[in-house]
């Protein structure tokens, strides 16, 4: 849908859609010099996680702060897996509140991966014994696919 001058959406059963949908569908109006407005129609009785995806959208258009808001109620799903959503496997880390040791550890990785792809150094090796102990000795296979 690309209509510059739509200043007005409704958009029924908001509670249904998820919060990075909301916000797209939001993104869809108001690209013309008029004010636009978007209304969310939604049934009660909500769930919590919906009474705070439709909060966070009367709060903000900030699309960074929304995309915070559904990692937080979603939980980020799995990297090197299928699930899209729910509280990741990690056993060390929590993705809300150790984002620079994650970035640091995903630096780390990344300059492994360059250095010794294969993980045949003493390094590498010691790395291939961590994944198998920490079960994800599978998932070599799909960081060499690229």
């Amino acid at each position: 849908m690309d209509v510059p001058s739509a200043s007005v959406m409704v958009i029924e059963h908001a509670e249904r859609f998820g919060l990075a949908q909301l916000h797209q569908l939001r993104g869809r109006i108001g690209r013309g010099t008029a004010h636009s407005t978007c209304l969310l129609l939604y049934q009660g009785p909500l769930s919590g996680a919906a009474q705070e995806r439709l909060k966070i959208m009367r709060e903000t258009a900030d699309g960074f702060r929304i995309a915070e808001k559904d990692l937080e109620l979603r939980g980020a799903g799995e990297v090197l897996g299928t699930r899209q959503s729910g509280l990741p496997s990690f056993r060390l880390a929590d993705l809300t509140h150790d984002g620079d040791l994650l970035a640091a550890a995903r630096d780390d990785a990344r300059l492994i991966h360059e250095r010794d792809p294969d993980l045949t150094s003493p390094r590498g090796q010691a790395l291939r014994i961590l994944l198998y102990l920490f079960e994800r000795d599978v998932a070599v296979r799909y960081l060499r696919s690229g």
